[in-house]
């Protein structure tokens, strides 16, 4: 057994995999609804389980041939297009930077997830709520 599988059991290793980023993505999720966001709990929770499920799928489904690699450079560019639906230009400036910002940090957390880098995954899900939290707005148009 590797040192970041959870169970000696690949099937199972899976599923926890998919829980955890649903649980992180909705811990996210949830502090965007409740700050009124336009992408909440369940965008944030899809996001994140999907990078998750794409990962988990590029390491088991494939074998040898695979290569997790680009299809993690494929999650990020397809988050990428995603986020990029999120901005818009307005009288006042731009809106939806840290929305983006959100769904590509969601995306990556699920990606540390579905390699089992549960540390990470796991800093990185404490850091973000704290940053959208916490962290001082400097310009009214840049959520």
């Amino acid at each position: 057994m590797e040192s970041w599988q959870l169970t000696s059991y690949p099937e199972i290793d899976m599923v926890i995999r998919l829980v955890i980023a649903a649980f992180i993505g909705g811990i996210i999720g949830y502090e965007r609804a409740k700050a009124g966001k336009a992408a909440g709990l369940r965008t944030n929770l899809l996001v994140c389980v999907g990078a998750a499920l794409f990962t988990i799928i590029s390491i088991y489904g494939f074998g040898e041939n695979g290569d997790p690699s680009r299809v993690a450079a494929g999650v990020v560019v397809g988050i990428g297009f995603l986020g990029a639906g999120t901005i818009l230009r307005q009288e006042k400036g731009v809106a939806g930077l840290t929305t983006a910002a959100t769904i590509w940090s969601v995306a990556a957390i699920g990606l540390a997830v579905g390699t089992g880098l549960y540390v990470i995954a796991g800093v990185a899900a404490v850091i973000v709520p704290i940053a959208l939290r916490f962290l001082p707005h400097h310009h009214p148009m840049s959520d």
